[in-house]
C-alpha cells in the first residue's frame, strides 16, 4: 500500500490538472471562438470605438466651451452700466474685440441700445442687414418678457452660471450664417438697477477662425493625453446640414461617424469624429482577422503551457488569488474619495463658481477627501494585520454626533449626485472613545452599500441615538434587500450575495467585513434587518463603557 501511494498522489494530480487547468482551457479556446464570432455578428470592434470617440468629444465640447467662455468674460468684464451705454463706449469695446459683431443692451427705463462693428457697417451691405435683423429680434423679445428673462438669468448667475447662450442662422447677404449670442444680467450695484446685454460673436470669426484653431488645440491635447488614436480627425457641422461647417487639421472627405450635439455655448451644431483614411467597420474586420490568427497561435502553445502549469500551479494559483483580491479591495475601497476629489475638481476647472466662499468650500472638500483617501490605502495595507489580530486603533474622546454629521456633510455631494433623498436624525449622545477614521469609514460603508444596491427607492436614513447603555449608529435604505439565509454571511470577506442585481454591480465584498471589524474591536458588534424588496437596515451598537485599555491605542 505504501508503494501504491506515490503513484495515487501523482494520479490524484493529474486529475485535478486536467480538471482544474485543461478543461477550462479548451472550455476557454470555444468559448472565446464564439466570442469572436458575436464580436463579428454585432460590431463590437465598432461600438468600442465609438464609445471612445463619444467620451472624446465630450471632452473636446468642454474644452472648447472653455474658450469661448474666456472671450466672452473678456468682454463682459468691461461693459457699460444700465443708463451708461451709449456709442463711445460701446466702440471702444467693439475695437478692442474684433472678434464680437454686435454688442446690445436693453433696460426699460432707458430703452434698447445696439452697436456693430462701424467698419463692418459701412462697408459690408450683408453685415447691416444681420444687424438689423438682430435688432429687430432683441429688442422686441427682451421688451415683452424682460421681468421673466433677467429673473432667469440672474438665478443663472447664482448658481454660477453667468451666460445663456443663444445659436442662430443669421441672414447676411444671399446666405444665412451661424453666430452665438451670450446673454446676462447687467446690474448697478449703486441704483440695483438691471439691464439685459448681449454679445454676439462674428460668424466669420467663428467660422475661419475660432471653429479651426479650437479644433486642432483640442485634438492636440487629446493626442498629448492619449485620449484618442492619432488617425482620428473632427469637425463641426449644422444639424440641418452634413456637409462640415468648420474641420481640424487633417480631415478628407466623407461623414462623421460618431456625432454629439452640442448644448452649451454652440447650441445648434454637432461636433463629429471619424478615422482618417478608413472607416470603423474595416477596423474591426482587421481586429477580426488578427484575433483569429492570434487565437490560433494561443491554441498550440496552450499544450507547452500545461507542462509549465503542472510545475507552478499551486504557486500561480495562490498569486493569483492575491493579485485579484488586492485589486478588488482596491477598487472598492478608493472609489467614493475618488469620485468626489475628480467631480469637485472638474467643477473648479470648468471655471463655473462665482462666489470666493464657494471656492473655499470646494478646496476644503477636495482637501478632506484626499486625507481620507491616504487613510483608505493605509486600511488596506493593513487588512492583513486585521485578519491576523494586529491592527492598532486610536481610541479618543470623541463626539459621536459631530463625527456622523461630518462624515455625511463630506459625502453629501455623492448621495445627491445619485439622487437620493438623505434624512438625518441624528441625536446628542455622551462622549465616547472610539477610531474617528474607522468609525467614518464604517459609516461610509455603509451609505455606500446603500447607493448601488438602492435601484428604484433611492432614500437613505442615518440614525445615531442612545439606547439601554449603548449608542446605535443605524443607516437605512429601500433598496433590493438581502435573504434571511445569507444574512449572517454578508459580513464575510469577499462574500456577495447570490442575487443578480448584486453582481450587476461592482464591488468587492470587503466593506462589510471592515465594519464588523470595526464595531468588534469597539466593544460592540453590527447587525443588519433585512428582507428581499424591502430594503435594509444596519446596525452598529457600541457600548458606552467599554473595558478600559492600558494604553491610548488598542488592538482588534
Amino acid at each position: 500500500m505504501k508503494a501504491k501511494r506515490p503513484r495515487n498522489a501523482r494520479t490524484r494530480m493529474m486529475l485535478t490538472l486536467q480538471l482544474a487547468v485543461i478543461l477550462p482551457a479548451a472550455v476557454l479556446v470555444m468559448l472565446s471562438a464564439r466570442h469572436l464570432q458575436t464580436i463579428q455578428r454585432d460590431r463590437a470592434v465598432e461600438a468600442a470605438i465609438q464609445r471612445d470617440f463619444s467620451q472624446v468629444l465630450a471632452i473636446s465640447e468642454k474644452q472648447i466651451n472653455h474658450k469661448a467662455y474666456a472671450l466672452v468674460d473678456d468682454v463682459s468684464s468691461g461693459f457699460p452700466m444700465p443708463g451708461e451705454a451709449c456709442s463711445v463706449t460701446l466702440d471702444r469695446i467693439l475695437a478692442a474685440h474684433p472678434y464680437v459683431a454686435h454688442l446690445m443692451l436693453y433696460d426699460p427705463e432707458h430703452g434698447f441700445v445696439i452697436r456693430s462693428q462701424p467698419y463692418r457697417l459701412k462697408s459690408d451691405p450683408g453685415f447691416r442687414e444681420e444687424a438689423e435683423h438682430m435688432s429687430k429680434m432683441m429688442e422686441g423679445w427682451w421688451k415683452l418678457e424682460f421681468e421673466d428673462f433677467s429673473k432667469k438669468l440672474a438665478k443663472m448667475q447664482e448658481k454660477g452660471t453667468p451666460y445663456f447662450f443663444e445659436g442662430e442662422w443669421v441672414p447676411r447677404g444671399d446666405k444665412h450664417v451661424y453666430t452665438s449670442t451670450a446673454m446676462f444680467v447687467k446690474t448697478d450695484e449703486q441704483t440695483g438697477n438691471q439691464a439685459i446685454a448681449a454679445i454676439v460673436f462674428d460668424a466669420g470669426y467663428l467660422r475661419d477662425q475660432f471653429f479651426p484653431q479650437t479644433l486642432d488645440q483640442v485634438m492636440s491635447r487629446n493626442l498629448a493625453e492619449a485620449q484618442t488614436d492619432k488617425n482620428a480627425v473632427i469637425m463641426v457641422r449644422a444639424k440641418s446640414d452634413s456637409t462640415p461647417f468648420a474641420v481640424g487639421s487633417g480631415w478628407d472627405s466623407g461623414e462623421a461617424e460618431v456625432e454629439r450635439n452640442m448644448e452649451g455655448v454652440f447650441p445648434g451644431l454637432i461636433l463629429g469624429m471619424k478615422m482618417r483614411g478608413t472607416t470603423l467597420a474595416a477596423m474591426g474586420q482587421h481586429f477580426m482577422h488578427t484575433s483569429f490568427l492570434t487565437l490560433g497561435g494561443l491554441s498550440f502553445l496552450l499544450a507547452g503551457g500545461i507542462f509549465l502549469t503542472y510545475r507552478n500551479v499551486s504557486k500561480e494559483m495562490a498569486l493569483a488569488r492575491l493579485k485579484s483580491d488586492f485589486v478588488s479591495n482596491v477598487s472598492h475601497e478608493l472609489r467614493t474619495p475618488l469620485s468626489l476629489i475628480r467631480l469637485y475638481a472638474e467643477t473648479l476647472e470648468l471655471g463655473r463658481l462665482t462666489s470666493p466662499e464657494k471656492h473655499q468650500e470646494y478646496y476644503c472638500i477636495i482637501r478632506k477627501e484626499s486625507e481620507r483617501l491616504t487613510a483608505l490605502i493605509n486600511n488596506i495595507l493593513d487588512f492583513s494585520r486585521i485578519e491576523a489580530g494586529r491592527k492598532e486603533y486610536d481610541f479618543r474622546e470623541t463626539d459621536m454626533r459631530e463625527l456622523v454629521c461630518n462624515t455625511l456633510e463630506s459625502y453629501r455631494y455623492q448621495i445627491e449626485q445619485h439622487g437620493f433623498t438623505l434624512e438625518e436624525k441624528i441625536a446628542e449622545v455622551p462622549p465616547m472613545r472610539v477610531d474617528r477614521e474607522a468609525m467614518a469609514r464604517s459609516l461610509v460603508n455603509l451609505v455606500n452599500n446603500a447607493l448601488k444596491y438602492s435601484q428604484d427607492r433611492k432614500y437613505i436614513g442615518v440614525k445615531l441615538y442612545r439606547e439601554d447603555g449603548s449608542v446605535k449608529l443605524e443607516v437605512i435604505d429601500h433598496g433590493i434587500g438581502i435573504p434571511p439565509n445569507e444574512q449572517d454571511k454578508i459580513f464575510e470577506k469577499f462574500y456577495r450575495v447570490g442575487d443578480p442585481l448584486v453582481h450587476n454591480t461592482k464591488g468587492s465584498g470587503l466593506g462589510l467585513s471592515l465594519v464588523q471589524h470595526i464595531a468588534q474591536a469597539h466593544g460592540g458588534d453590527v447587525a443588519v434587518d433585512s428582507a428581499p424588496g424591502a430594503g435594509s437596515k444596519f446596525t452598529i451598537t457600541l457600548p458606552l463603557h467599554p473595558a478600559e485599555s492600558s494604553g491610548k491605542a488598542a488592538s482588534a
